[in-house]
């Protein structure tokens, strides 16, 4: 018997380190980066109905149906099959919005591979990216599954073995507009490339985000979370996920959770923070077929 109602846990991800390498003619940056998957989840709950529409319960206040990824996601998958048929969706947000996480993104890539399965399309991995790639760069990540070696303009990725470790994320309240910092004349455009192996032989060593400074002159709030960090956990050389403007430190296996916990209550007012893990595989992972 076919499911109705499917429940997925959508992770967030961080940038490991973001090195941009190039340029192309056509202004979009070439980067390096390691998506690393955390298991600060949102959860989207899919339920088959009988009507012929997508149907969005509890919407986030202030989001449009235009606007909202899983709704935009089901309508795309229901056209590009022109599936008769129709779907309920309710999504529990727990990854804050405009935190740089890839909650959004992560969020509509369940969609579609939930949708793929309580549909019985049989789409493969590379149809839905292709799909998920119209919505977001970061929804082909989320959907192939696996902590990755980015590179291109973040649509080429290699799949990677980490070792699991925890991670300190603080998100400051204070969004940053892409854009803003990649159109910043003193960005730098020329960092040297590193090849995996390279990252690999020492993934947890002091590595950088081109994207940092400015976003600190941007937005102080980066440079206030990062200097919190470091002096809650001396050492650890924390720097911004992606264009942020989350910051984050991976954690000493020997670091005390109790007392980082109590220390993660005298954060600023309004400030988001949370000790999480790394996963190796997107929970939705097996849902999928890679041919």
């Amino acid at each position: 018997m076919s499911k109705s109602i499917l429940v997925l846990r959508s992770p967030a991800k961080l940038n490991l380190f973001l090195h941009i390498v190039g340029r192309r003619t056509d202004g979009y940056h070439l980067l390096q980066s390691v998506f690393q998957l955390i298991d600060w989840c949102d959860t989207v709950t899919l339920k088959i109905i009988p009507e012929n529409e997508v149907r969005r319960i509890n919407p986030i206040p202030g989001v449009s149906p235009e606007q909202d990824l899983v709704v935009r996601a089901a309508k795309l998958l229901k056209n590009f099959c022109k599936f008769e048929g129709g779907v309920e969706i309710s999504l529990q947000k727990e990854i804050p919005m405009g935190a740089g996480l890839g909650g959004g993104s992560s969020d509509a890539a369940s969609t579609l591979i939930g949708l793929n399965t309580l549909w019985n399309l049989e789409l493969d991995q590379a149809t839905l990216a292709s799909l998920g790639l119209q919505l977001g760069a970061d929804v082909p990540f989320f959907i192939y599954g696996q902590n990755a070696f980015v590179e291109g303009i973040g649509e080429k990725f290699q799949g990677i073995e980490l070792e699991k470790r925890d991670f300190l994320v603080i998100f400051p309240r204070q969004g940053i507009a892409t854009a803003s910092i990649f159109q910043a004349p003193e960005l730098t455009r020329d960092h040297a490339q590193i090849t995996i192996d390279g990252f690999l032989a020492s993934p947890w060593s002091d590595l950088s985000n081109d994207c940092q400074a400015v976003a600190m002159r941007i937005c102080p709030e980066v440079k206030q979370a990062l200097d919190w960090i470091s002096r809650a956990v001396p050492g650890s050389k924390p720097r911004m996920s992606g264009s942020g403007s989350s910051v984050f430190a991976v954690l000493d296996p020997k670091t005390d959770p109790a007392k980082l916990e109590n220390l993660l209550q005298t954060l600023p007012q309004g400030w988001i923070g949370r000790i999480v893990g790394g996963l190796n595989k997107n929970p939705a992972y097996n849902l999928i077929s890679s041919e």
